[in-house]
């Protein structure tokens, strides 16, 4: 089974954020907001190994093949 996991959450302030990676374990991918990024002058190189920056397009492609879809 296929889960999409959105974190839809200020980057500070609350552990949802850091709850909701943790559910990914060893075998998810975690997509990174490029808007959200470039609003918080996040660099690429700044970003956790095995994270990486995305669009929207690549979110409603995961959205389509996901058989279960959790907000955070």
């Amino acid at each position: 089974m296929k889960s999409l996991i959105i974190l839809n959450d200020p980057p500070y302030g609350t552990e949802r954020s850091y709850n909701g990676l943790r559910l990914v374990l060893g075998k998810g991918t975690v997509l990174l907001c490029g808007t959200c990024m470039d609003a918080r002058g996040l660099a690429e190189a700044e970003i956790a190994p095995g994270a990486r920056r995305s669009t929207m397009d690549e979110l409603a492609a995961a959205a389509i093949v996901a058989d279960k879809v959790l907000v955070f």
